[in-house]
């Protein structure tokens, strides 16, 4: 077992739940989405590679048509998140924003959790097309997504997240353009839009929005082109393509190549990595650092039960100058000297 593996994968979980409670009151569906896709990523490659740390057996094939499934999803679920937030960034950013009512909101949401919910369940349902076999089971990283690499795939699985992330380049590139437009006064702006970012938030997401959809522009490019390398084949018909589907292919680190297991390794860290840098750019701003104090206090108040020392108790201390004045001490007028 790589031992490194599942300890990465556990900590980049807990690491992406960490600004989740300001996102959610913020209401902000694209940095939710990035979150909850990211943690279930995270858990999921850390548990695959906990069971088949050192065994290729199939162990467990509906756990594997599940996750394989959902990782799947995360491929187009993370840059169309990356989409809807620069969107949102660009529009809060322009003179046409205004004041947005509440139903104007309500819609904003709606749009957002389809592009970043509902569009990666479409797109795992597309991937059946493509799919050739049931899944791969690696040892060491666990069940694995299949593509029968065509045309077909190619314009199903590997251009959406392309263009995402590009479409997420322009209105980044456009909100960068609003704001320097106005850059005197973009902090009364934001104030004006009732957007509820303030400056330092505006550029935290937006900062983040940038490097995640470079990284992913990458990651995607270099997933794409390690897969497509042998060539594409030929799509014959429908039959063809899925004849062997119920097939679980299966790699024991014994037959992988030992350049093919380094780019395994390499592609597998890509979603932690992008988990470091979520957590990053949120862990230590302001918002962040009023989070952990709220969340200290309400733990010590109520499972601790630990009263806070700047607040009184039921009677006020009894300092050592009370005692002596209480108890009629002719020293008490020495200790206020």
């Amino acid at each position: 077992m790589f031992i490194q593996l599942p300890a990465t994968a556990f900590v980049c979980a807990a690491l992406v739940l960490v600004p989740l409670p300001w996102h959610w009151r913020a209401g902000n569906i694209s940095t939710l989405a990035i979150s909850l896709w990211l943690f279930v990523s995270n858990v999921i490659f850390g548990i695959n590679a906990i069971i088949w740390g050192n065994t290729v057996q199939n162990i467990a094939p509906v756990w594997c048509d599940i996750t394989t499934k959902l990782e799947i999803g995360s491929t187009v679920a993370l840059p169309a998140a990356m989409f809807t937030l620069c969107m949102h960034l660009e529009r809060v950013a322009s003179i046409r924003h205004g004041n947005p009512t509440h139903s104007e909101k309500r819609r904003r949401q709606i749009m957002e959790c389809a592009l970043c919910f509902g569009m990666p369940l479409m797109y795992m349902a597309l991937h059946y097309v493509v799919q050739g076999h049931r899944f791969d089971i690696v040892e060491g990283f666990g069940c694995r997504p299949t593509v029968y690499v065509s045309i077909a795939s190619i314009f199903l699985i590997w251009v959406p997240p392309l263009v995402f992330s590009l479409g997420a380049g322009i209105f980044a590139a456009s909100a960068f353009s609003h704001f320097w437009q106005r850059r005197a006064t973009f902090a009364k702006h934001l104030k004006k839009s009732d957007s509820a970012l303030t400056t330092s938030r505006y550029f935290r997401l937006m900062s983040m929005a940038i490097v995640e959809m470079f990284f992913g522009l990458l990651v995607t490019s270099l997933n794409m082109w390690w897969t497509m390398r042998p060539g594409l084949r030929p799509w014959i018909s429908w039959e063809n393509v899925h004849s062997n589907w119920l097939e679980v292919a299966h790699f024991p680190l014994a037959i992988i190549p030992p350049t093919e297991l380094a780019w395994t390794f390499a592609l597998w860290f890509m979603i932690p990595i992008a988990s470091i840098f979520f957590f990053l750019f949120f862990a230590f701003g302001h918002d962040a650092v009023k989070e952990y104090g709220a969340t200290f206090t309400w733990i010590r108040r109520h499972i601790l039960r630990l009263q806070d020392r700047s607040s009184p108790g039921p009677y006020p201390p009894l300092t050592a100058a009370r005692y002596l004045f209480c108890s009629g001490s002719s020293q008490s007028a020495d200790i206020f000297d």
